[in-house]
């Protein structure tokens, strides 16, 4: 849920980058931040335990322009994909404005990308929100693989039925990173 900062004239929006483990989810954040422009972006934070991790940084995007004459400022989390932090991933889904699914493009992950889309639909849904309805991009990372699935079987396993925005991306080199944000920025703007 979008928090509004009166005094700063600013509006904050959580959005989570969710998706199985080693998809490219920090990879995509990372990226975004070395990016940015320093004047605009806050510090890449590493939230870490012995075991995983969880990165976040704020920015304020300028071409976005505003809201209502309030800025928007934009709060990007990562979540560990791997099964067993699925604690962690719903606590850090709690109070997200939308959310990017990073699915990896490679034959042998795809079950894995079918078992946390059909999490987070779960998650989403024991917030009281309806996943159907909820600010949603999909991003295909990692592109460039040998053994990249074709974007129609993607599609047909993770998009048929939701028919949300999906985006081609190699996160490793920046391909597509903006504009799965800038899809997903749109999509929350669009419901403040």
């Amino acid at each position: 849920m979008a928090l509004i900062n009166v005094a700063a004239r600013e509006i904050h929006c959580k959005i989570v980058y969710y998706g199985p483990g080693l998809c490219g989810k920090t990879t995509n954040l990372k990226y975004i931040h070395s990016a940015v422009p320093g004047h605009a972006k806050g510090d890449l934070l590493s939230i870490a335990t012995e075991t995983e991790r969880t990165l976040f940084f704020d920015f304020l995007p300028l071409d976005l322009g505003q809201v209502h004459g309030f800025q928007t400022r934009f709060h990007l989390y990562t979540v560990p994909g791997q099964v067993l932090y699925e604690r962690t991933r719903v606590a850090v889904l709690n109070g997200a404005d939308g959310v990017v699914f990073v699915a990896d493009s490679q034959q042998n992950k795809l079950r894995e990308n079918i078992q946390s889309l059909q999490e987070l639909a779960r998650n989403i849904q024991a917030q009281g929100k309806k996943f159907l309805e909820f600010p949603l991009v999909l991003q295909y990372n990692k592109r460039d693989m040998p053994n990249a699935v074709p974007v129609e079987i993607l599609d047909h396993y993770l998009n048929s039925s939701i028919k949300v925005p999906r985006f081609e991306a190699i996160a490793s080199k920046g391909d597509g990173v903006f504009d799965t944000l800038k899809s997903i920025s749109k999509l929350v703007i669009s419901k403040l």
